[in-house]
């Protein structure tokens, strides 16, 4: 008897007890500022996932203003995001997202398919063409559900839709229709963890905490991106505790930075490959038109002393414009530091003398990169002019075809080997000035393979063959070397692999937080 009334009490006593708050009302509400010191001018374009260009930049923002179905985080290649889940067919010819409940975007406006469709359609960015040839059409049975129907199976859909471009990344239509493209360059809307507050063109951008994001209420209230294109501008800047984080510290400069009792060095190496691309290889009076003088390049280049000087030996000499990590990645075997041979190659291609070579086209973010080649370049005998672009303009360029002679290419897109083959070998890709029949061949016969091993045959077969062409001099796979403050407890950086720049930002935390 004693024991019955004891459990009544008790379970009156429970029951009298407080509910316990819901966990979302107990998130401690955004504070403080994050500042960055960004290395390379952010243009207008980076706001819009529509003009991916195949390059990771952008992403700088994307991760922050915007979201995708699916995409890169932490410890996944494809992670759940906007989309909840998703599932293909058996005969691999029909994609189905289900859309995460409830999320909106910046404007209130509810994330529907109809968004999803609209930003897949408008999208022109890097492999578009490739992507549109290959779906048939997008089906909206309801507002929370998304079909995508391909004309034939395709093993690479998912990496192209969800990761390698900027189709998967949704942008609301109403909003867009009302703007138009170029009013959205100016105000962006997106439904990421930060809300887009103010830019001034080269100088910063200010983004704030948007509270309603569904993964998790962001910890820091304000980031500013602080554009600082000068490597040693950014380390005093840093150094004087103007900015919390800093890209890009290279050299000596890195050296100190990681002497300086409070600052942290954090390197990283990312997927993001760096080659010397001979964009006249194709033309018959151009002295890169002989293998022979593409090969002298490649002998000429010391690639582990520029290494050694430029990024601390961070960098890895992989030899591809793959990258290593990269899913169908093929070794290729090196070229040996060889200045001999290289002064040999060229007097067998008719240059005992060396030769004029033109314009080298980079990105004034990596001169220091492309002076130091030069340095090799010219005492071989091949004389080349460094022109350096600011990268919104060096890529717009490279992807309009209008660089000549020789080209300093990079890519720090996610992907795999397929996509950056796609953008930088075969015809029809973004940067592809010249390309070869057996490559479209094997391209497109790698496209249409269903069985893995037979693709992964194809896909070393391409490489092997861009090596044997030398279509390129590999430089490095660059180790990106950052910096993280005194007032940082989680700076981001490297927690989603390969990536280059902090994310995701809701993750991110100052000291004391």
């Amino acid at each position: 008897m004693w024991h019955r009334l004891r459990v009544v009490v008790l379970s009156l006593s429970l029951w009298l007890l407080p509910a316990p708050l819901p966990t979302d009302v107990t998130e401690a509400a955004p504070e403080g500022q994050l500042t960055w010191a960004v290395h390379t001018t952010l243009a207008p374009t980076n706001f819009d996932p529509a003009e991916m260009p195949g390059i990771i930049t952008p992403f700088m923002v994307y991760y922050a203003l915007h979201d995708a179905l699916v995409k890169p985080m932490p410890g996944k290649a494809m992670a759940p995001s906007l989309a909840e889940s998703w599932t293909a067919s058996k005969d691999g010819l029909t994609y189905d997202f289900v859309l995460r409940k409830g999320v909106k975007f910046h404007n209130g406006d509810p994330v529907t398919a109809e968004d999803v469709k609209f930003s897949f359609e408008r999208y022109r960015g890097t492999a578009a063409k490739l992507l549109k040839d290959r779906v048939a059409a997008i089906e909206t049975p309801d507002a929370g559900r998304v079909r995508f129907r391909l004309k034939q199976p395709w093993a690479d859909f998912m990496t192209f839709y969800a990761t390698a471009t900027g189709a998967g990344w949704i942008v609301p239509k109403k909003y867009v229709e009302k703007v138009g493209d170029e009013g959205f360059k100016k105000a962006p809307v997106g439904a990421g963890p930060y809300k887009f507050v103010s830019t001034q063109p080269g100088v910063e951008i200010i983004f704030e905490a948007f509270e309603q994001y569904w993964r998790k209420t962001p910890n820091v209230k304000r980031f500013v991106f602080k554009v600082i294109p000068d490597e040693s501008t950014r380390l005093a800047a840093f150094k004087r505790g103007e900015v919390d984080i800093v890209y890009s510290i290279r050299g000596a400069l890195a050296e100190e930075l990681r002497r300086t009792p409070g600052l942290t060095l954090k390197p990283a190496v990312i997927q993001a490959p760096f080659w010397l691309y001979f964009a006249d290889q194709w033309d018959p009076k151009s002295p890169w038109h002989d293998k022979r003088v593409r090969l002298a390049a490649n002998y000429a280049i010391d690639r582990t002393a520029i290494n050694q000087a430029e990024t601390l030996g961070f960098s890895k000499i992989t030899w591809s414009i793959i990258p290593s990590t990269f899913d169908y990645f093929w070794q290729p075997p090196p070229y040996p530091y060889d200045p001999a041979q290289a002064k040999k190659l060229l007097a067998e291609a008719g240059y005992p003398n060396g030769f004029d070579a033109g314009e080298y086209f980079c990105d004034t973010a990596y001169a220091n990169l492309a002076e130091a080649v030069v340095n090799y370049l010219q005492p071989v005998g091949i004389r080349v002019r460094l022109r350096p672009l600011e990268r919104a303009a060096f890529f717009k360029s490279y992807g309009e075809k209008k660089l000549k002679n020789v080209v300093q290419g990079a890519s720090g897109a996610f992907g795999n080997a397929a996509t950056r083959l796609e953008a930088f070998v075969v015809t029809g890709g973004t940067y592809v000035y010249g390309t070869y029949p057996d490559l479209d061949g094997l391209f497109a016969e790698q496209v249409n393979e269903t069985n893995p091993r037979v693709r992964r045959q194809i896909l070393h077969k391409i490489q092997e063959l861009v090596h044997d062409k030398v279509m390129f001099a590999h430089l490095w796979e660059l180790a990106f070397l950052n910096g993280a403050g005194p007032r940082v407890e989680e700076s981001g950086l490297g927690l989603i692999a390969g990536h280059a720049y902090s994310a995701p930002y809701e993750d991110l935390k100052l000291k004391g937080r």
